[in-house]
């Protein structure tokens, strides 16, 4: 099964962000068997598990569970990737957010972020998964914090958002979070979001460069074109993640949505070293790992939304997987 990947201009912001909390990331590199070089390589991609396991370590040696607000302090284009300057010559954050989504592969395979108009404002929600482990919560958080920082930074004065949402509890100081994301903050949400106000995302961005973002765009077409061949993996993954609270999809579904025949995504995902049944399979472990993180979600529910007919497969499925029961593993959360 191919592993999701960080780009090496991402995971060097993060690891600045760390450093600036005082934290050895040379040391850590090296206990996790990571080259510390390979940040200055751009073409490098680091495996989203050890990025997991690097956030890990950097709030146990630091003691600070808020460490990934440092992300809001080391705001620069080339973080993103070709990305981030497409972001700064679109004409607005609307459209520079929405290039987000479409090429946050780029950045990082763990990331997936939505863009919506609501009705008293535009929701950016963003969820980080993990490959065999759970993502860190730290990356969601320093993600928002990350995003939010550079909107404020393209719109040249500070944004005040309607409304921050996160999946965890309240944490045990909020001076952190006031200072750095300005607006009210909400805990044990379904996702990870910043609700905009409409003008801030309507409003022309003083960098505003509508040649350079048509060339800009074009680089980050070519770019996702040539990154995404053979990454069909990764494309399921997402389909199934939207289509699992709708029921268990079908193969033929997956690959209509693909505009694949069935015997082509079979085809492509044997060539990667996996099949739908073990993509389904993992995403369902994934997402479940997820889930029960969260108290306030009853375990039917969890059940519904991997896409279980009935709970009891859902249990049956849990114990292959951990080899524990659903409490068992809340519990132990």
């Amino acid at each position: 099964m191919s592993e999701r990947t960080t780009s090496s201009s991402w995971a060097s912001t993060i690891v600045q962000s760390m450093e600036m909390g005082g934290v050895n990331c040379v040391e850590l590199f090296r206990r996790l068997g990571m080259s510390y070089l390979a940040l200055s390589d751009p073409d490098a991609r680091f495996a989203q598990d050890d990025m997991t396991r690097l956030w890990q370590l950097a709030v146990e040696t630091s003691g600070n569970p808020a460490i990934g607000l440092n992300m809001a302090k080391v705001v620069r284009p080339s973080s993103l990737h070709v990305v981030g300057y497409a972001l700064m010559s679109s004409c607005n954050l609307q459209e520079g957010i929405s290039s987000l989504v479409r090429y946050q592969r780029i950045i990082g395979e763990g990331a997936d972020f939505s863009f919506h108009p609501k009705l008293d404002g535009y929701e950016l929600t963003l969820a980080i998964h993990g490959d065999r482990l759970p993502s860190a919560k730290e990356s969601a958080e320093g993600a928002l914090a990350y995003f939010l920082a550079f909107c404020n930074w393209l719109a040249c004065r500070p944004l005040k958002p309607r409304l921050i949402s996160f999946r965890g509890g309240p944490p045990r100081s909020l001076e952190p979070y006031r200072e750095t994301f300005n607006g009210p903050l909400q805990f044990n949400a379904e996702h990870y979001a910043v609700l905009f106000d409409r003008i801030d995302m309507d409003t022309p961005l003083p960098m505003a460069n509508d040649a350079l973002a048509h060339l800009h765009e074009r680089f980050a077409s070519d770019y996702m074109a040539r990154f995404s061949e053979g990454q069909v993996t990764h494309q399921v993954r997402q389909i199934l993640c939207r289509s699992l609270p709708q029921g268990e999809p079908k193969r033929e579904e997956v690959a209509q949505a693909l505009l694949l025949s069935e015997r082509t995504l079979q085809r492509r995902l044997k060539e990667e070293g996996t099949s739908f049944h073990r993509v389904l399979d993992d995403t369902r472990r994934e997402l479940a790992s997820q889930y029960l993180i969260q108290p306030n979600i009853p375990l039917q529910e969890i059940s519904y939304l991997l896409g279980f007919s009935a709970p009891s497969n859902f249990f049956r499925a849990f114990r292959r997987w951990f080899g524990t029961t659903p409490n068992e593993y809340r519990a132990g959360q």
